[in-house]
């Protein structure tokens, strides 16, 4: 699958939530956004970084953000879904919610080692 055009991104982010029983956000312009998102990022870094997250362009760096993200299951356990609402549970729209702001988990040395590695490429 080609994961830098849409029809490719679609079919791995299906995939995705296939293995984890997961399913996708229904709400068509969310999902479209965030797909449009994974697939710039795929283009110009090499890699699905998800695209609600400041990513460095530096892989290992950026290896916790790859989407699903290393943070997706657990909060897809506590809050129903992932913190970009792409991944949700199964019972998500079941439970009355549309849409979930669901609080960051990746630690703030990982963010700031992000932002010390864009300074030093200026």
């Amino acid at each position: 699958m080609d994961m830098e055009t849409k029809e490719g991104m679609k079919e791995y982010i299906n995939q995705v939530a296939e293995t984890n029983n997961w399913i996708n956000n229904q709400e068509k312009r969310t999902y479209e956004d965030l797909i449009d998102g994974l697939v710039d990022n795929k283009r110009n870094l090499g890699y699905q970084s998800c695209p609600c997250r400041f990513a460095s362009g530096k892989r290992e760096l950026d290896r916790d953000l790859i989407c699903p993200c290393n943070y997706a299951a657990q909060d897809i356990k506590e809050y129903f879904a992932c913190y970009c609402n792409l991944f949700l549970s199964p019972d998500f729209y079941d439970k009355g919610i549309n849409y979930i702001i669901v609080p960051e988990r990746r630690p703030i040395e990982k963010e700031n080692a992000t932002l010390e590695y864009i300074n030093q490429q200026k």
